[in-house]
């Protein structure tokens, strides 16, 4: 079992050396505790570099994307999730919005984002990996560390030393 984090005890631990997301991100997975080192991808209403990102293998990773915040379109759905977690992906976050909400509330999988809509984007093969983001206060770089619990998103540039910290808080 993967050991549980709280957001706000690194932030405690950490100071400055953590960034804190806004709050603007909802949960929809049915992990609402996850972590992992943070892959890439800058799309609009394409989701083509989400797919070919999940599917490959995620090591433990979690894939930050940042959608632009667009509501038009849905750049994740169940089928993407779960093929997330089959691939071994610890999370997705989305800076934008998503669809198939009652299917991926089921997955044991963190999934965020700002909302949800259901029609679902074009494929254009348009977007990029591996690049940097910034969006909700963050400034991201693929292979920092994301941490995410139903207190919030932190960022650290370094792995963060995680303690199973119970409920003592």
């Amino acid at each position: 079992m993967t050991s549980r984090i709280s957001t706000p005890d690194l932030c405690d631990a950490y100071g400055d050396k953590v960034q804190v997301a806004e709050p603007v991100f909802r949960h929809f997975g049915g992990s609402e505790n996850f972590h992992g080192e943070i892959a890439t991808v800058k799309c609009f209403e394409d989701n083509s570099k989400v797919g070919e990102s999940l599917r490959t293998n995620g090591d433990g990773k979690v894939l930050v994307v940042d959608g632009g915040a667009s509501p038009r379109r849905s750049l994740l759905g169940d089928k993407l999730a779960r093929m997330a977690l089959d691939n071994g992906w610890k999370g997705i976050i989305v800076y934008g919005y998503i669809r198939d909400l009652e299917e991926i509330a089921d997955m044991n999988i963190g999934v965020m984002a700002l909302g949800s809509i259901p029609r679902k984007t074009e494929k254009r093969g348009e977007g990029r990996t591996g690049v940097n983001l910034q969006f909700a206060g963050l400034s991201i770089q693929p292979g920092n560390y994301i941490y995410a619990d139903r207190t919030g998103v932190i960022v650290s540039d370094d792995a963060l030393t995680l303690t199973d910290l119970g409920d003592e808080g």
